[in-house]
Formats: structure tokens, sequence, C-alpha cells
């Protein structure tokens, strides 16, 4: 092995780089022996963790310059940890998983396969892939579904994270790409509005580029709760917009009101770069700030001075419009997010020099991840699996008739309802997704797990997921395998591998490959990490996420590499500074409006109090835990999942910090201790996502979806609170295990 690996971090999609370097003398980790698997409830202890296998440097690159956050820091900690799967493990009778050898564990999910196709259908074989996969993984995981399973039903869950951001991209700009510029282009803003992402705690090093508007005043951040990055408007650092959770929609229709009304529209850019101007005009023209301001709760003084100063940013130091999540993940997700497009084109920014809008990617590879096949709608290089052309291109790529690949599957909640169902799924793959955790409606997400002929899950841990199958298959981590990730700017970037796996672990292009020969599959299946990346950019050449320019040996130069990148070009660091994707060349605005169903609660008794339940991240943990829980230093920060609540809401239900508190609603019950905070609005409570069992706040988000993007609905759900005893918790735990 190298002295050293150049690489970049296996979390976020800020991808900050990282130098790793082997730590010399390791006696090898203990390895877990047979036995029975831990309860899906619950969470692994730490305390066993041996010295990591690698030491980690931050290095300097423009998206983190040095700079890595605690994840980052404690990542190789994983690499060697004592529950590390290290061999297949199959599920006995008695739901123990015990080691098995690899030909068997093959033979076994092939013969599943086979029996599924055979009694089913095709369809009856399921996959569900991941943001965190490369981009060589992803894209193979596509063809293996495709030709070698010959099912249509795979998704990923990407699905939970970028899909409404990317469906409003390709209907306003006719391309996704999260940042159409680089991320250092913030640096010289003078304003930014940032809704619904609280980078100072998912991705940190990201904040230093808030820096330039901060200092200007100019940093608007929109949430209901006043987050990290809500509190760097204080001191004259800007404005933090407070709105009721599910009314972004609303409060962006009124920016783009006072735009419209004050005469704030870039007119010549309106007429020559875009269409549909004059219905967006009619659409926004009931959201007058004082309306706006009865539906949000924000003042309309505020909203006023938000448009004014995003307008006042674009004629001098420039703006940019930023959204997460937490606008997103809603049914009108696709609608929030094309609405904040709109104001962008309003005010002139995507395409400008110094201005622009962009939505800020979660997942590792949660760019890379969706271009290359795993969405059930698309074939490598972003395209459309309905469209002829692309599906005659793909078919020439991989040799086979385009008659062989099948059409458009099931978006992920789709996909899960499914499982176990007469006509649905039977027999499941679960790649890099811990979806027993992170999921929509976890319950029923969990029955459904249950009610499989076959699962089978490739991990490297026990994930809650895992702990339901009958088959664990286990996989290389990040700094052990080659490939190539995208980042949050569509910046193609080199993993390179800087420690060697465990003898028994191996990596998923590897076990593709074996089962596709099992399964007597047409085309080919390298596991060599640089073969697959030459077949992708043959595939995804002249799609919209063209990587075709791009090789290994450019990337381990260290040369920048933005997509769309055709050969022959020098890539695309800055999309739409001449013209957008669509055949004419202009944006489309797209008038939406505001559609907001209230899903019934049944009250547990008068003690209860009606609320909404938003979710989101903590500083320490990424997504549903499954890794960051297994981080000593991690989880001694955040040990268990807090319900956060205002003070003078706590007060009217008798509840004291740190004291025991049932949130519930039709769909589960979540209990776990209350945080006091005066951030966070009085009808609102929330709660992190990266805890499992009786914490698991996804027991009771609900599994309605945006009709556009597939998106499920995260962030509003109605919820009853009310205090708990000890006794309670203690019987509802033991109920909650035995389920």
């Amino acid at each position: 092995m190298p002295a050293s690996a150049d690489t970049h971090c296996p979390y976020c999609a800020l991808q900050c780089a990282m130098t790793l370097t082997p730590t010399a003398g390791l006696a090898p980790a203990a390895q877990p022996g047979p036995g029975p698997a831990p309860a899906p409830g619950s969470t692994p202890g730490p305390a066993s963790n041996p010295a990591p296998a690698l030491e980690v440097a931050g290095r300097d690159f423009p998206t983190n310059r040095g700079g890595l956050c605690r994840k980052g820091w404690t990542s190789p900690s994983l690499l060697n940890h004592a529950g590390r799967i290290t061999e297949p493990l199959l599920k006995g009778p008695d739901g123990a998983h015990r080691p098995i050898g690899w030909d068997q564990a093959l033979d076994l999910a092939a013969r599943a396969v086979k029996d599924a196709r055979a009694r089913y259908g095709a369809d009856a074989v399921g996959v569900f892939g991941g943001g965190g996969l490369t981009n060589e993984k992803a894209y193979m995981l596509g063809k293996f579904a495709r030709l070698a399973l010959g099912t249509s039903r795979i998704d990923y869950n990407g699905r939970f994270c970028m899909s409404s951001a990317a469906a409003a991209g390709m209907r306003a700009f006719g391309v996704d790409r999260g940042l159409p510029f680089p991320v250092e282009a913030l640096d010289t803003a003078s304003t930014i509005l940032l809704l619904g992402s609280n980078v100072a705690e998912t991705m940190p090093p990201f904040v230093q580029h808030l820096k330039g508007a901060r200092d200007a005043g100019g940093l608007v951040v929109v949430d209901p709760r006043r987050s990290a990055t809500a509190a760097f408007t204080a001191d004259g650092g800007g404005l933090h917009l407070q709105p009721l959770p599910g009314t972004d929609l609303t409060l962006l229709l009124g920016l783009s009101h006072v735009v419209i009304h004050e005469n704030l529209v870039d007119s010549a850019y309106v007429q020559e770069r875009t269409s549909g101007y004059s219905a967006v005009v009619r659409s926004v023209n009931a959201f007058w700030p004082e309306r706006v301001q009865s539906i949000t709760g924000v003042p309309a003084e505020l909203i006023r001075l938000t448009a004014r100063m995003l307008a006042a940013g674009a004629r001098a130091g420039g703006s940019y419009i930023l959204t997460g999540r937490g606008v997103e993940q809603h049914v009108d997700g696709t609608d929030t997010a094309t609405a904040a497009i709109n104001l962008s084109l309003l005010l002139g920014l995507p395409g400008s020099a110094r201005s622009g809008y962009g939505t800020l990617t979660g997942q590792g590879n949660g760019q890379g991840g969706r271009e290359h096949g795993q969405k059930a709608d698309q074939l490598p290089g972003y395209r459309k699996i309905t469209d002829p052309a692309a599906r005659a291109h793909v078919a020439a790529v991989w040799g086979v008739p385009e008659d062989l690949i099948p059409g458009p599957g099931l978006p992920a909640v789709q996909l899960l309802k499914s499982l176990g169902k007469p006509d649905g799924v039977r027999c499941l793959f679960v790649h890099a997704s811990n979806i027993a955790v992170a999921a929509p409606d976890a319950n029923a997400v969990i029955a459904g797990l249950r009610s499989l002929d076959f699962l089978v899950v490739c991990d490297f841990f026990l994930s809650e997921t895992a702990a339901e199958a009958d088959l664990i298959l286990p996989v290389l981590q990040w700094a052990e395998e080659d490939g190539t990730l995208t980042n949050l700017e569509g910046r193609v970037l080199r993993r390179r591998r800087a420690v060697s796996p465990p003898p028994g672990a191996r990596s998923e292009l590897w076990i593709m490959a074996r089962l596709a020969e099992r399964l007597d599959a047409p085309s080919t299946y390298s596991e060599d990490p640089e073969t697959v990346f030459e077949e992708l950019r043959l595939a995804s050449a002249g799609g919209l996420a063209d990587y075709s320019g791009i090789d290994y040996a450019m990337l381990d130069r260290g040369e920048p590499a933005y997509w769309p990148y055709p050969a022959g070009s020098s890539g695309t660091p800055r999309l739409f500074t001449d013209r957008f994707s669509h055949p004419d060349g202009k944006a489309q605005l797209v008038p939406v409006a505001p559609r907001r169903r209230r899903t019934p609660a049944v009250s547990p008794g008068p003690a209860a109090k009606e609320m909404t339940l938003i979710t989101g991240r903590l500083l320490e943990h990424y997504q549903s835990g499954a890794q960051t829980r297994r981080v000593a230093e991690l989880l001694a920060a955040q040990p268990e999942a807090k319900v956060q609540l205002h003070p003078a809401a706590a007060e009217a239900m008798a509840i004291a910090e740190g004291s025991l508190v049932s949130v519930a609603n039709s769909r589960g019950e979540v209990v776990c201790r209350a945080e006091l905070s005066t951030a966070i609005r009085p009808e609102t409570v929330f709660l992190p996502f990266h805890f499992p069992g009786s914490e698991s706040a996804n027991r009771l988000t609900e599994a309605a979806t945006d009709p556009v993007s597939g998106m499920p609905e995260f962030k509003f759900n109605t919820v009853w609170v009310r205090p708990v005893a000890a006794p309670d918790f203690a019987r509802m735990l033991q109920t909650t295990e035995a389920s």
C-alpha cells in the first residue's frame, strides 16, 4: 500500500479533501464471532473501538480549504471497528446470523432471484441503492438490476434527499446539477438567501463560504428553528426568517411578489433568457407581504427587506439563492424549489458571472449517484429510460438488444410499499442504505422487510436493516477502494485506496460480477473500478451528465472536472452562462401555488398537545447513524435522541428539561428526553433522525409523496406530544423490542 493517499471524506457531498496515512504496528481488530444479531432497535456500543487504522489530515481543496468536521476527523476509526462484518452471514431459523462461505452465499442469492422470477416474474426482484456508492458502483448497480436481474424495480435513498430539487431544476433549466457553479464562487457574494439547510451542523467547512455575505450583512437564513446556521445572522450578519413549518412556498411567492411590484425584476434578462413571465406574475399577485405574514408568521417588512437585499446584491457584489432539504422534503417540495428558482430568474441570477441559484446536495455521492442509473426512470448520463434514443445508445454500449432494458420502475416510497405484496417485490437487494431507520413510516417499512421471501443486504456493519436480512454480504469501506464521486458542485473526484480491506470483505463490483455469472446475465460486469468508469464514460456520452471527457489519469493529476465534460472539452465549472438546456435555450418560469393538506391525528388523551414535527440532523451524526453511532467520540457527544420544544409549550404540558416525552401519531410513537429551547417555534417540535428503535423519528413521518418527484413528507407531520412517566416508558420499550 502507498505511504499515504489523497482522497475525500466518506460523509457529505462537500467531499472535503483529506490525506490518509496508514498507522504502523496495529494488531488486527477483534472480529465478532457467531451468534444472534442484536435487537433491531438496539444501539451498538463503541467502547471497544481499537486504534484507527489510518491517520487523517485535512488537505487544501476549494470546498474545505484544509478543514474537516468531527465526522471527518474520526472517520478512520470505523475501518477496523470490532463490529465490522467480514464474512457473509446467513440468518438461521432461530433468527441468529452465522458465517457462511462466499460461494454458498452467492449461490443462495442467485437461487433466491431465480425462484422469485419463476414464481412471480422479473419485477418481483428489487434493488434499493444509495447515494454513498461510488459512480462506478451506482452505474453498475443500475446495469446489474436491469440486465442481470431483469427488473425495473430499482431506486435509491437519494429519492429521500435530492429528488424535489432535481425535478424543479429539470423543468426550469432542463438539467439538474446541485450547484451549477463552483462553491468558492459564493465567497464574493454580498447577499445569500439560504432556505432549509443548517450547513453549520451538516457540513461545517461550508460555512466559510458564507463569510463574505455575513460580513456584508447579507446572509438571510430561512428556518423554523434558530439553528446554528441561523445564529450566524446575529450582530448585523443578516436576517433570520422563522416561518411556520410547511409555509416556505408561500414565503417565496411573497418575495417574488415584492420583486415584481417594486420593479426589482431584471427585465432584460427575463425577456432574453426566460419564458413564462406573465403566468408567474399572475400567480404571485395574491401574495402581498401582509397576507404572507398572516400565513407564514414572517413579518411583512422582513419579506420586503429580503427581496430588496437580493436585488441590490444582484446589481452589486452578487446574490445567490440556495435551497436544502428543509424546503424540499414536502409533498409540495418540487413546487417550493420551483418558487425559489422563479425568484432567482426574476432577479437574473442563474448563469450570471457573480450570482446564481443552487441546491445543496446531501449525501457523499448524492449528485453522481442519481446520474447513472440508480433512479427508477433513468439510464446513465441522466438519460430518461423512456427516451428511445437514450435506450438505443445505452443498449449499444452494453451490447444488448434495446428491448432487453426494462422500462421505468417505482420510486422509492412506492417500491418500499410493494414489499411482500402479491404483485410487489418479494426478493430485495439493499446497498448503502439503512431503510429501517431512514425511510418514512419506518414501522411499515420494517414490516415490509419482514414479509419478503428473501432479503440481501450489502453492508460493513450490522445496521438495523442488515439485522432484518436473510443474507448479509460484507463489503468494503471508503478507504479500502478506488473509484470516483461527484460532489455538490458537479465536480468529479477520485477516491483512492489507502488500506487493505479485511480478507473476507468484497467490493460490490465483485459481488455483482459473480452474481451475474451465476444468473447467466448478458453483457459484461467488471470488478475493476477504472474499467467500469471507462464504460460509464461511453454510456454517459451525449447525455446531460456527460463524463466522456474525464478519465482517471486527469483526476489523478488533480485537474478540475465539472460535468458536462464531453470528450475534447474542458468541462463546465459554471452552467448557463450562454443558454439553458431546454431546446430554445431559455429557462422556464413555472407558476406554482400552495397546496397543503394536514393529516388528522387522533389525540391519545387530554394531557397531549397537537404540534407539528420537523426532523433534521445533528452535528455529530450522519444519515441513519449506522456509522456515526459506532464512533465513541461522536456517540458520547450525542448518545440519544432528544425532542426539542419551546419552554412555553413545555410548561403548558408540565414537561421539564430532561424529562421523558411521548411524540406520537397514527403511524407510531417515539419516546425520548426533552430539550427545552427558545430556538424553536412554540407550536413545533424537532427530532433528529439518526436514532433507531423507540427514538426513531421516521416512525412518525408520513409516506405521502410529492406527485412530481416522489419525495416523501419528512418535514411536516402532525403529532401529539405529552409527558411520560418512567414506568410507562419501560413498558413501551419492552413492547418495541418484542415487535
